[in-house]
């Protein structure tokens, strides 16, 4: 039984054996003609004549990912020294290409929607805004709706709701004392979104249903998510909160235009312009319509708005050469027009408009900026280096990255509002697109005159009424929000006063 058992076995290895070697042969002899159909392949089909911008190096796989997760703006910064004005980062199974500067950003501003296109990038926004509009209709009707917006920020209509956001500053600030201590923070966040509640979304909500409208409001900002981006109908409790905040806001908009719509009652508000518009082939629209739209726009401005209002507190009251500046202004203009303050008066305020500019160069809410490319396009670079960018790319411009570049603007990350005084106007000095913090170009932000106008008038009532200093640390940049803005508190000491115009 040994000697069979042995025989057996070594009848079963010389066996395996030769099939090790036959399977060793034929994977040698595949090696081989996949190399010869290569080296044939290259000799005889001709070369790609595109020049592809350089890509991030990363892992495999998922570094890109966790390269752009751990921030985009820390990545920039890394990369655009050693790539240049126009690269591309692997993320999964996108290619998201960079452009930085104003030298090669002219295509991604200008080109028309069949290049470049905002819908497939932002589809994330359609839980939140919901369905029917924006980004969830095809470009015509987006355009319709975007006329929508543009009719309800026209001056005449801006004049009045200037009376609005200064009658919320007076009687908000009057409940404050003396003098104090807040969170200024909080104070502006919450002043704002009571402004654009009366501006916005109609005395109704603004005198009866604030309470339960900014609740629900507050469930909509908490559902969008840096994971929404990539899984924005994910089932978890942010997403489960906000569908059924965006279904109770659909009541109660639905409850109010039917009201105002049966009363034949009017307001000056945009609600009442959404009500009143129709498209181009004589429909109204929809109450669905109506609550997106005005969704749309209350996200579009409130945090900007907020956010930038902080920094520009935090600014001024570190900087006492702008805060003399600013406050010289008001009395000016106090020596000019009185206590009144309107559409025109605010229009005046330059320094405070250049101050407010510089806080939103260096803090744009809105970091990233992204297009779907739907043809291939070559770009110049700053460098004089030619790239071909791919159809399917993800192209991409980061406001916080590009209003930095210091070949545009001096002591970049200097606070400093006179770079866009007579003179200088460093923002316009290299062309086109240098300051982006609104964007530009063909979707540049229709809410820009409305969000100046906004902060105007509540820091020229801040500014005639208060002295204040900070308290707290100068604030840190939340990077970790959708929104990029302050992180944490910003503690500032008040004392009461009324502005000497002697």
């Amino acid at each position: 039984m040994v000697g069979i058992r042995t025989l057996t076995n070594k009848g079963y290895f010389s066996a395996m054996e030769l099939g090790d070697n036959k399977i060793l042969n034929v994977g040698l002899l595949l090696v081989a003609t996949l190399l010869v159909a290569k080296l044939i392949s290259a000799l005889i089909m001709p070369r790609s004549k595109k020049r592809l911008p350089p890509v991030v190096k990363a892992w495999p796989i998922v570094g890109g990912l966790i390269r752009f997760l751990k921030g985009p703006v820390v990545m920039l910064r890394q990369e655009y020294p050693k790539l240049g004005s126009v690269f591309t980062l692997n993320l999964l199974n996108k290619n998201i290409t960079f452009f930085i500067g104003p030298e090669v950003s002219a295509h991604f501003f200008k080109a028309p929607e069949t290049d470049l296109s905002q819908q497939e990038v932002y589809q994330f926004n359609v839980p939140t805004f919901g369905p029917g509009v924006v980004f969830d209709v095809d470009y015509t009707i987006r355009q319709e709706q975007f006329r929508f917006f543009t009719e309800a920020l026209r001056v005449t209509k801006l004049k009045g709701y200037v009376d609005q956001m200064v009658t919320e500053a007076e009687e908000y600030f009057s409940k404050w004392g003396e003098s104090g201590e807040v969170d200024l923070k909080y104070e502006l966040e919450h002043l704002i979104i009571l402004t654009a509640s009366r501006c916005l979304l109609g005395e109704e909500v603004r005198n009866k249903l604030f309470d339960d409208v900014s609740a629900l409001f507050h469930d909509l900002d908490n559902g969008m998510l840096p994971i929404s981006v990539i899984f924005p109908y994910l089932p978890i409790p942010a997403h489960r909160r906000r569908d059924n905040a965006r279904k109770k806001l659909a009541e109660i908009f639905a409850n109010i235009i039917n009201s105002r719509k049966r009363t034949g009652k009017a307001e000056n508000d945009m609600l009442q312009c959404f009500i009143d518009s129709k498209y181009k082939d004589g429909r109204p629209t929809t109450e669905g319509e109506i609550t997106g739209l005005l969704i749309a726009a209350l996200f579009a401005g409130q945090h900007t708005s907020s956010i930038t209002s902080t920094w520009t507190g935090s600014y001024l009251l570190t900087n006492n050469k702008y805060m003399s500046a600013v406050v010289d202004e008001q009395k000016n203009l106090m020596k000019k027009h009185g206590n009144k303050v309107d559409h025109d008066i605010l229009s005046e305020m330059e320094v405070l408009y250049r101050c407010i500019k510089e806080a939103l160069r260096l803090h744009p809410p809105l970091i990233m900026l992204l297009r779907s490319s739907h043809s291939e396009f070559s770009v110049t670079t700053r460098e004089g280096k030619e790239y071909d960018i791919p159809k399917g790319h993800i192209v991409a411009t980061s406001p916080a990255f590009a209003n930095r570049l210091p070949h545009i603007f001096k002591n970049p990350d200097t606070y400093d509002p006179d770079r866009f005084g007579p003179g200088r106007e460093e923002d316009k000095a290299a062309g086109a697109f240098s300051y982006i913090s609104f964007g530009g170009g063909r979707h540049g932000c229709l809410g820009e005159p409305f969000a100046y106008l906004q902060i105007k008038a509540i820091w020229s009532h801040l500014l005639r009424n208060f002295e204040f200093e900070l308290i707290s640390p100068f604030p840190e940049i939340d990077w970790n929000a959708m929104v990029v803005g302050v992180k944490g508190e910003v503690m500032v000491k008040y004392k009461r006063r009324k502005l000497s115009v002697e």
